[in-house]
């Protein structure tokens, strides 16, 4: 019933920034946990930000200090700030949603997830 839709991803020069959106209908953002994989080609899907509910965030080591999630709950939007972005940084970039806490050892779990976004592709030259 949830879905996602992202937008904001482009093409950037190194060291630049971007801010990724992901729109959410048929449940409010305010009742669902959320997060931000990206997926590269030939590699995993990996876990990049976490927001629960009430707020709190986590990051994988490669971003943390970088990128910034947070949501506004009045637009029923995530988003995902990047700054200095680097070419490892070149990804789909896919939001991802579910109404349950998953637990400590499942926040960057894509099986986790019950509600994905289609992706948006970032580029960093």
């Amino acid at each position: 019933h949830v879905q996602l839709v992202e937008s904001g991803g482009g093409s950037v020069q190194a060291g630049g920034s971007l801010r990724l959106s992901c729109a959410a209908s048929g449940s409010a953002a305010s009742s669902l946990y959320m997060a931000w994989f990206r997926q590269a080609p030939g590699n995993e899907r990996e876990g990049v930000a976490y927001i629960a509910i009430n707020g709190g965030t986590d990051y994988t080591h490669s971003v943390a200090g970088r990128f910034t999630i947070s949501k506004d709950n009045a637009k029923n939007t995530l988003y995902l700030r990047m700054n200095s972005l680097k070419p490892e940084d070149t990804a789909m970039y896919y939001c991802a949603a579910d109404p349950k806490w998953l637990g400590l050892d499942d926040i960057f779990e894509k099986h986790a997830y019950k509600y994905w976004g289609q992706g948006t592709q970032v580029t960093v030259s």
